[in-house]
């Protein structure tokens, strides 16, 4: 049967690149509230953005379990920030007889400033569709993120 592989990290670990590279590897498809996100809303969520997030997740978790019931790995790349979400996520596979593997994306301070630097570049040029992320908003995911522990994670990625 087929099954969930679901990337954790930071927002510019490289967690997109590796699920593309993971869809090819196994014949996946990749899920990603992101590019929905950017779709729908481009850059200007605002207030929503939050409650639309997890809207995406919630419709993301079902349409997974229709793709691999009909034998398609899914990718499902959104990062997975929290213990909390990490193991709701594992729970709901579980009980609904679906094996999963969570890959997390271990990468340096120093190395995650220079690629959110980087991405910063690219999105003012228009050459990524992507978020800009400031000083605040690294500051807020920073406070967000759970790194998880080793009992959590199947595959540890190190970038």
């Amino acid at each position: 049967m087929a099954k969930a592989f679901l990337i954790c990290g930071k927002i510019c670990s490289g967690k997109s690149t590796y699920a593309k590279r993971l869809c090819t590897d196994y014949n996946a498809v990749l899920l990603s509230v992101d590019e929905i996100m950017l779709a729908l809303f481009g850059p200007y969520a605002g207030d929503k953005h939050d409650e639309y997030t997890e809207r995406i997740q919630n419709y993301l978790f079902q349409k997974s379990v229709e793709i691999i019931k009909s034998g398609i790995n899914v990718i499902l790349d959104w990062g997975f920030w929290s213990r909390c979400k990490r193991s709701a996520a594992r729970e709901f596979f579980t009980v609904r007889d679906i094996e999963c593997e969570f890959y997390y994306m271990d990468i340096s301070d120093e190395v995650w400033k220079e690629r959110i630097a980087h991405r910063n570049e690219l999105v003012s040029k228009g050459e990524n569709a992507a978020y800009i992320v400031d000083k605040n908003l690294m500051a807020k995911f920073e406070s967000l993120f759970e790194t998880p522990s080793e009992s959590e994670i199947d595959i540890w990625v190190h970038c």
